[in-house]
């Protein structure tokens, strides 16, 4: 009857839900069986760690470049005839660490790095080739899911702490040559409101970033159908989902931890 109909398509859409989560619980149970098979992954771990974080690199330190001289100039506009220009400093350290350095890059990464890993799956799984590593004896979660979650949760503190740095000297270099500041003067408003928890903060957010950024790839990947078209959608939303998730997380540590 017409009138069921709108019920019948809630109840489709349900249960769609309810079986993803269900995949995703099998897959995330399959990885975390396979972390014990040292010797499969293990080898492929120090690779995966260069493809993921070592390559990373170039992006995220031009990101961070221009994060950190954008930030200065809108202090010094923002702050002018109100505020002491060494507060410069203060903004620039606190945002690139607390803030901007984390979820820039995480978000960059999320473009790059979870999608080249859903793309690299799931073409690997409508051309069979993880069918075949099973019929080899391979794990596929130990042999392709692993090593690249655990490059990709190890790698991400790293890169941020690259950017973090790059970030905070790009705004130091704006301030003394476009802002008539000295160095002493910025370096008094990064010190400021300094706090060691800052760093262990910004760590903690990146973690979590990277372990969503490849767990989503990596399912994504898995869980492709459909030949190239559908390595494409996979693609489209593993970049999609893990971009919410970074943001999500980001407002759950600031409520949690701050």
């Amino acid at each position: 009857m017409r009138w069921t109909r709108p019920f019948s398509a809630v109840g489709l859409v349900s249960l769609n839900i309810f079986a993803g989560f269900g995949q995703f619980g099998q897959f995330v149970g399959g990885m975390v069986r396979a972390v014990p098979d040292l010797g499969t992954w293990g080898r492929l771990l120090i690779t995966q760690m260069r493809r993921l974080g070592v390559d990373s690199l170039p992006i995220a330190l031009f990101l961070a470049s221009f994060t950190g001289i954008v930030l200065a100039l809108q202090a010094s506009y923002t702050f002018t005839g109100a505020i002491p220009l060494y507060f410069v400093g203060t903004l620039v350290g606190k945002t690139m660490i607390l803030e901007l350095g984390p979820v820039l890059t995480g978000l960059a990464l999320s473009g790059r790095i979870g999608a080249n890993i859903a793309a690299e799956l799931g073409t690997m799984r409508v051309s069979e080739q993880i069918d075949a590593l099973e019929t080899l004896a391979y794990n596929p979660h130990a042999y392709l899911v692993v090593p690249r979650v655990l490059a990709g949760t190890l790698m991400f503190p790293v890169i941020v702490i690259f950017a973090n740095v790059i970030g905070i000297t790009s705004g130091w270099i704006t301030a003394i040559n476009m802002l008539d500041m000295s160095t002493q003067e910025f370096v008094r408003g990064l010190r400021l409101f300094y706090d060691p928890f800052d760093l262990t903060y910004s760590m903690i957010k990146t973690t979590s970033f990277g372990l969503v950024v490849t767990v989503v790839g990596c399912y994504q990947g898995f869980t492709t159908q459909g030949g190239a078209e559908g390595v494409g959608i996979a693609t489209t939303r593993a970049v999609v989902t893990s971009s919410v998730l970074i943001l999500v997380l980001d407002a759950f540590w600031a409520v949690v931890l701050l």
